[in-house]
């Protein structure tokens, strides 16, 4: 069954383990059990190491045709089109690293845990620790309060509880924060290299964490010295403030269509495996073109059912998925990529709306009261 997730509630409530209504059928859990036998059957959770062979080899000329292009423009305002084109091609290496997170590219977890740590901090930028952590309490809570990182206020509230705590300044931006999403993650870029670099120097035990912070310093130095020893101080500056722009927009518009919008799960509400993923999950309709560009984030729902699954496979999951989630009769989210962010937009004004007026004041109110 395919639904807009427009139809399904923002809030679920008191929710029961999903099973379906066809008598003596197999629970969900059962049933989820028989589809991830045929998956393994089919070779879709078999590693595609051509896929991910051409398409780094793609992106590596891509950053060399970028660093060639800086070298020869030099003095020219044209370098801000490189910028935004170095915006796209870390993106696109944070998505691999992201899939090396989930063991999705090679065969070893050692192995991808070297592939991602060095493509996240060494290319991108990021700690990949911070980003294992934060991003594998998600996939097992997906928009479950008080479980899922990716829900917790951060400037922007996505949850009415987090929108009502909101005062001043903050107040103001969260009762308009649908339209300043976007605009928003322009700063995004900035603020995951904060986040993920500051984790570096907390106490607690981060894995490869002087590996990871050598990485990032090596990174940064070669970086930021090239643009400033290149270019004047002025251009040098709008160079950085373009690629980190380009950066926050394209990953914050490539990870928002997953869940923002969908169902938020109550913090004492227990959900089945299956029922969990699917129902806090929205895929973006397009197929290859929109996988290309997503990095394969837009078949959200099989890729939280079979997080190790690689992207080439996650197209033929999708056809069997639909068809077991129109079985169980759970309904099964898929939208276009620009209704997905009207979806996001209208979501975080409707719960922007809760936060404090800003402009109200205590002792007016109270006579207004009397």
């Amino acid at each position: 069954m395919t639904t807009s997730s427009s139809a399904l509630p923002q809030g679920i409530g008191r929710i029961r383990t999903t099973k379906p209504r066809t008598p003596g059928a197999k629970s969900v859990t059962q049933s989820y059990s028989a589809v991830s036998k045929v998956i393994r059957e089919m070779g879709l959770l078999k590693r595609t190491r051509w896929f991910y062979g051409m398409l780094a080899a793609g992106l590596i000329v891509a950053l060399g045709g970028a660093i060639t292009g800086f070298i020869l423009l030099g003095d020219s305002w044209f370098q801000l089109l490189i910028a935004a084109a170095l915006g796209v091609i870390f993106t696109q290496f944070a998505f691999i690293a992201h899939e090396a997170s989930h063991r999705q590219v090679l065969e070893s977890g050692p192995g991808n845990d070297r592939l991602g740590r060095f493509l996240a901090a060494g290319v991108v930028g990021m700690s990949y620790s911070w980003w294992m952590t934060k991003h594998t309490k998600h996939h097992v809570n997906p928009n479950k309060m008080g479980k899922d990182p990716d829900i917790d206020f951060d400037t922007i509230s996505f949850t009415e509880e987090d929108a009502r705590k909101q005062t001043g300044l903050l107040a103001l931006i969260t009762r308009k924060q649908g339209y300043l999403f976007f605009p928003l993650l322009t700063f995004e870029g900035y603020n995951l290299h904060f986040r993920s670099i500051k984790s570096l120097f907390t106490r607690q035990p981060i894995k490869g964490r002087w590996v990871e912070f050598t990485m990032i310093t090596v990174r940064f130095a070669i970086y930021l010295g090239a643009i400033f020893w290149l270019l004047p101080l002025g251009m040098a500056f709008a160079f950085i403030a373009v690629q980190m722009a380009v950066f926050g927009v394209y990953m914050g518009a490539s990870f928002a269509p997953n869940h923002k919008g969908m169902p938020i799960i109550p913090a004492d509400v227990k959900m089945d495996f299956f029922s969990k993923q699917v129902l806090t999950s929205r895929n973006v309709s397009g197929g290859w073109w929109a996988s290309a560009l997503m990095g394969g984030l837009n078949y959200q729902v099989e890729h939280h059912l079979f997080p190790s699954m690689p992207r080439p496979h996650l197209a033929r999951a999708r056809e069997i998925i639909r068809e077991h989630c129109q079985n169980l009769e759970v309904p099964y989210t898929e939208t276009t990529l620009i209704k997905s962010y009207g979806i996001v937009i209208d979501y975080l004004n409707r719960v922007g709306l809760q936060a404090r007026d800003p402009f109200d004041c205590p002792l007016v109110n109270q006579f207004r009261r009397v």
